[in-house]
């Protein structure tokens, strides 16, 4: 299929802190524009919480007027062949796709994350994976538990958006394709009653491809935000209790930066570097004999992964969603159980000890990057997916 050129309405809802969504959605719009395809880029910010209010904020979350306007305007003042959208909550809300639909201008959705199923967007909750709302009209579930900010009223307002939408069947008709960024994504949302003709997988990538590296450093790496859901706990303990093992260093900022310091202060294996650039995170990545991705949540992919492997470094990942199929045993990397301490001690210990057998793997970790992450194999995809979109509409 010809890569014509074509033009895309981009729209993004940017996180407080910085994550690997805000990542993918710059990658994808800068991807784009070097091979002459126009991206006009619309974005909110979630710094405007403060300036508009909880109370306005709830309000714009199940249905914007102002977003639905601001959409509506800038589709009839131009030619627009496809909408996509990465993130809409809170602020955009979902009548961006009513804009779109009135404009006769195609949706895509990213699916970055459980949005559209589960309250705190995670299927994560104390401690473990939860589906309880898996499947359900209304995630009632995540409202009694308080799943969105520890807050029963602030989970009733996502709950009302999730079940609203569903209801009026705004996730079945007016997105023409949803983009799952794993196979294992997929799955889910269809699990949750997501139309499987509509989803389509295509992961996340790194453009141009970065240099690998040759390891050597002689530490683990972990790069990611420090919350709950990422294992955090579970590595730091792992470390602490390890018969000398290489160094950790810890990459990220979150609500468990704190414990991270206190980790890091009180045991000389652990190191805390706090926020990195991309660029300083690639060449950590390079010298680091495996990064450590201890994740305790259903991942839709993995982004930090994809990183590792682009430099050639192995990873030692939880074996849970789409690290399963990501990672190839004792080639790419290790597995250990989810949330198990002990396991990720001996996986760490062995490591320590088998330098060179970690070392033996980065050709393998390196291709699978080539096989699967690069910009080119990712921009091609990604307007095929355009096009499909624009061909079924002008069928009709």
């Amino acid at each position: 299929m010809s890569l014509q050129p074509m033009k895309i309405l981009m729209l993004h809802n940017r996180y407080l802190v910085a994550g690997g969504e805000d990542q993918s959605c710059a990658a994808e719009a800068a991807l784009l524009r070097e091979f002459g395809h126009e991206v006009e880029y619309l974005e909110e910010d979630n710094h405007r919480v403060e300036e508009l209010g909880h109370a306005r904020t709830a309000m714009r979350t199940i249905w914007s007027r102002e977003s639905y306007a601001r959409v509506q305007q800038r589709l009839r003042s131009g030619s627009f062949d496809v909408m996509h959208v990465h993130n809409f909550f809170p602020l955009w809300s979902p009548s961006v796709y009513y804009a779109a639909s009135r404009n006769r201008v195609p949706v895509i959705q990213t699916l970055h994350n459980y949005r559209m199923m589960c309250v705190n967007s995670l299927f994560f909750r104390e401690q473990r994976v939860c589906e309880s709302c898996l499947g359900k009209t209304l995630p009632w579930a995540g409202v009694l538990h308080g799943c969105y900010r520890e807050s029963r009223p602030a989970s009733a307002v996502v709950a009302a958006m999730i079940g609203t939408h569903k209801l009026a069947g705004t996730w079945a008709s007016r997105v023409h394709t949803y983009i799952a960024v794993s196979e294992f994504a997929r799955q889910k949302y269809i699990a949750g009653g997501f139309s499987a003709d509509k989803i389509t997988v295509k992961p996340n990538f790194i453009h141009p491809s970065p240099p690998t590296g040759t390891g050597g450093g002689g530490y683990a790496l972990f790069v990611g935000r420090l919350s709950p859901e990422k294992g955090i706990l579970t590595m730091l303990e792992a470390w602490k209790g390890a018969q000398d093992p290489m160094p950790l260093r810890v990459v990220g900022q979150g609500p468990l930066s704190g414990a991270v310091a206190d980790a890091s202060a009180g045991c000389d294996r652990i190191q805390y570097l706090g926020a990195r650039s991309f660029p300083e995170v690639l060449e950590l990545m390079r010298s680091a004999e495996l990064l450590v991705f201890p994740s305790e949540w259903y991942e839709t992919m993995g982004r930090t992964i994809m990183e590792a492997f682009s430099a050639g470094t192995p990873v030692l990942a939880s074996n849970l969603g789409p690290m399963v199929n990501m990672i190839t045993p004792q080639e790419t990397g290790f597995h250990f159980s989810p949330g198990s301490v002990s396991e990720l001690r001996e996986r760490i210990e062995w490591c320590t000890r088998n330098p060179a057998r970690v070392r033996a793997m980065r050709p393998q970790a390196r291709a699978a990057f080539e096989a699967h992450y690069t910009g080119a194999s990712n921009l091609e995809r990604l307007v095929a997916i355009y096009q499909s979109c624009v061909q079924h509409k002008n069928s009709r």
